[in-house]
């Protein structure tokens, strides 16, 4: 009978664990590819959304070898049809134990001659970049003539990785640096211009403030209350007018020029 209820109490904690991994898993894939079910579990929806539609929809016009600046995880890998992709990042422990870099390199010349990319692309990145004319004068120099750059950096966002947060781009001041670097943009999209935008600012208030709690309060505080903002957010975007002045995010394809 003890070995019964020993077997049966093991079998408990075994299931146990295999329905919190399966959670886990679940949950990491809302993080960054949202479905209609992220609207409950993800607290920044309608900004990991608005970037996962922008990038898949303008993914295909990349090609040939493509450089990933400021790589991470590789989380939108799966939409740039490529017969080379390449990741590099910043230099460091963190990047290094990821493991998904390609190439590292130390914050100023990236590790590439001349001309060695047909496609960059640089997402959520160049808020985090000190000097940006330097960091652009590198994108166009390893990209090839004719070349394509996809770009994403926020516009409206709270400080995030601190203390390496040091801007926010208007699409005007996007152009204007881009420009000076021979990267000519032909399409500009802006990322949330509407009402979800709003509570998207609530959601992002909310779990920074609410980030400390043990893991089953911010659960239930996660799925309810961030759950119940989502849910608004997406009827006040179908019911009020867009705004294009006051968005969550740009993407940029720019052609290198040079």
């Amino acid at each position: 009978m003890d070995e019964f209820l020993v077997n049966r109490s093991y079998l408990f904690h075994v299931w146990i664990e295999f329905v919190f991994n399966l959670l886990k898993v679940f949950y990491r894939k809302q993080m960054f590819y949202p479905s209609w079910m992220g609207v409950f579990v993800n607290p920044f929806y309608f900004a990991r959304k608005g970037l996962l539609d922008a990038i898949a929809m303008h993914g295909v016009e990349l090609s040939g070898r493509l450089l990933d600046v400021g790589c991470g995880s590789k989380p939108y890998r799966e939409f740039f049809d490529v017969s080379d992709y390449v990741g590099l990042d910043i230099d460091n422990e963190t990047t290094r134990a990821r493991g998904y870099a390609d190439f590292f390199y130390s914050g100023d010349v990236f590790p590439f001659e001349d001309n060695s990319f047909d496609s960059v692309v640089c997402s959520q990145v160049l808020e985090h970049v000190f000097n940006p004319d330097d960091f652009l004068k590198e994108v166009a120099r390893v990209l090839k003539p004719g070349g394509k750059l996809l770009l994403t950096v926020p516009f409206l966002w709270d400080e995030h990785e601190q203390p390496y947060d040091f801007a926010r781009y208007s699409s005007f001041g996007l152009r204007h640096i881009l420009h000076k670097q021979g990267l000519q943009i032909t399409t500009h999209l802006k990322i949330g211009a509407n009402a979800a935008t709003i509570f998207q600012l609530i959601n992002a208030y909310l779990y920074k403030v609410s980030v400390g709690m043990p893991r089953l309060p911010l659960l239930i505080f996660t799925t309810l209350i961030c759950g119940i903002i989502n849910v608004a957010g997406i009827i006040a975007s179908r019911i009020l007018p867009d705004n294009l002045d006051l968005y969550l995010d740009n993407l940029v394809v720019a052609n290198n020029e040079k």
